[in-house]
């Protein structure tokens, strides 16, 4: 539920801040007073678009903000965005004289959109121009489906169309293209045979340059490897000869100074690792031949991988990632082009989508019959009798949106024939009509909050006091807010609120009071004679107000 709105240098308002309990909610006022104006700043913080026109003449920034209690649905959502879920959630948006915006929950910077995902659970707003919305088919299939909840049924109607139509596009290009994809397909299998003969391993290129210089210089690397072992410990004077000699000399010389302890060490160490190093080399030696046919076959393969290279136009060592690559194209275009295992796919995907819109199909006939008793029964107190209002299902091409055409049919009167609304209904059943779809469509609306701006304009009389007590009734189950000039609706609320402009020093501003019980009075009287009060006019207000349980003075 709303409870507090904050309002600072937001068009003709320079401050205020209203507070709002349950039940059915009026403003009213002059027209021009400002009253849609709140509608307007309450929109901002739930995320609707707004610039530097908004701002109040000679002002920096407007600054709105909406405090409302924390649904317990919506913890888990503010949670997740690390915002704190306290008993009040507050929405506020800030813009400045450039048209930029900021936008906060709880104090934490957030986003338009989030504003605007969370407006969704908090506030349902209808404007005064509703009716006119329900001339178009889209927003009278977005409305019935809205009253039936059919949010999972849509979504897996429009994600069946998609799959199905994405197969079927992929289908007619490889049907289109038959004869073109057979070719690709033939040179992309002459290039993946070709390196499936080669299959030249992932780490061969760089083993087969070792092993070829490996190869290519064994004579070489023997002769050195045994002059080197000649020099080591060879016969004669080596240098495992020298630093065994070495040794023993300071062997004898420790005995008049063992500070040469270390050295002997460090010589013993050299010692033994010119030994292992001897070792090493000889095994080296016995591995290592000349074999001038394996040096042939890797001289021969190497050739032979140069070749292809040269073929592809690429580098030998990235043989092996070209592979991987056309393999995964030509399978990608076999697939594109097995026009069979397509036209399968995309007639699985064909039932799919039928057996998803058959479901919403049966969902919206059901809704259809329910909300055209529910609007008939409205419309008998709103000034036609006798009338009926049919949505009706007629079959069309397949959609995202499903597989028919909705169309609301309205018959005004008894003894007339139902035809589509648009064509019709005159400005004040449509306007009458409209308000109906509402309060019924609201009914069964999970937001705690409904606002409707102005939507009973049209009307007056009898039919005013109907549309009264449709939203008193609203009320009980709802909180309510109206923007409305109809004394009727006025004296049926549980609350009302004043919206009035004055001008000062060439400036025009806008004020919002609540009314007490005399002052209720005194506004009814208003909008029931004009700004002439007479004591007719109050005593007619008064029994208004107590006709619906109010209490006037």
């Amino acid at each position: 539920m709303l409870r507090t709105l904050h309002i600072r240098d937001f068009v003709i308002v320079e401050q205020t801040e209203i507070h709002f309990g349950p039940g059915f909610t009026v403003f009213s006022g002059e027209t021009g007073a400002g009253k849609s104006i709140l509608v307007d700043a309450l929109a901002l913080t739930l995320g609707e678009r707004g610039d530097a026109s908004m701002l109040r003449e000679g002002a920096t920034r407007a600054d709105i903000t909406a405090v409302f209690d924390t649904p317990k649905a919506l913890h888990a959502w503010l949670a997740e965005r690390e915002i704190d879920a306290d008993e009040e959630l507050s929405l506020r948006r800030v813009i400045d004289a450039q048209g930029r915006s900021r936008a906060y929950i709880n104090g934490t910077p957030a986003t338009v959109a989030q504003l605007r995902e969370l407006g969704d659970s908090l506030v349902d707003i209808h404007g005064q121009h509703a009716h006119q919305s329900l001339m178009r088919p889209d927003a009278q299939r977005e409305l019935l489906d809205a009253h039936g909840g059919h949010g999972e049924l849509r979504q897996a109607v429009g994600q069946a169309w998609k799959q199905w139509r994405a197969l079927a596009r992929q289908l007619e290009s490889a049907e289109k293209d038959a004869e073109s994809l057979a070719s690709e397909r033939e040179r992309l299998q002459w290039q993946v045979d070709e390196l499936d003969q080669l299959n030249l391993g992932p780490d061969e290129w760089e083993a087969l340059q070792s092993e070829h210089t490996r190869l290519s210089h064994s004579q070489s690397l023997l002769d050195g490897a045994s002059q080197i072992l000649e020099t080591l410990d060879g016969e004669g004077d080596s240098a495992h000869h020298r630093l065994t000699a070495a040794n023993q000399r300071l062997q004898q010389m420790l005995r008049h100074d063992p500070g040469l302890k270390g050295v002997h060490d460090e010589l013993e160490s050299a010692r033994i690792a010119i030994s292992e190093a001897v070792s090493d080399l000889n095994n080296y030696v016995s591995r290592v031949e000349l074999d001038p046919k394996r040096l042939a076959d890797v001289e021969a393969r190497l050739g032979l991988v140069f070749e292809t290279a040269r073929k592809f136009r690429t580098e030998p060592d990235a043989l092996c990632e070209l592979r991987e690559s056309l393999h995964s194209e030509l399978a990608a275009l076999q697939a594109a082009g097995d026009i069979d295992a397509l036209r399968a796919q995309a007639t699985a995907a064909q039932a799919q989508y039928d057996a998803a819109a058959a479901k919403l199909t049966a969902a919206r006939r059901k809704v259809a019959k329910d909300l055209g008793k529910q609007v008939t029964q409205a419309m008998q107190t709103l000034a036609m009798q006798g009338g009926r209002f049919e949505p009706t299902l007629a079959p069309s091409a397949p959609s995202a949106h499903g597989s028919e055409q909705v169309e609301f049919l309205v018959a005004g009167h008894a003894g007339t024939t139902p035809r589509p609304l648009a064509k019709v209904a005159s400005g004040g059943e449509l306007s009458r009509i409209s308000l109906a779809l509402s309060v019924i469509a609201s009914r069964a609306a999970r937001v705690p909050t409904l606002i409707f701006d102005e939507v009973d304009s049209g009307v007056g009389g009898a039919v005013a006091e109907s549309v009264g007590k449709l939203l008193r009734e609203l009320g009980e189950r709802h909180q309510v807010l109206c923007v409305t000039h109809l004394p009727q609706v006025a004296a049926c609320a549980n609350n009302q609120f004043l919206v009035s402009k004055a001008e000062s020093r060439g400036t025009t501003r806008s004020s919002i009071e609540p009314l007490d019980a005399s002052a209720r009075v005194e506004e009814i009287a208003r909008m029931l004679g004009g700004m002439k009060l007479t004591a007719t006019t109050r005593e007619h207000a008064r029994e208004m107000l107590e006709g619906f349980g109010q209490t006037a003075p």
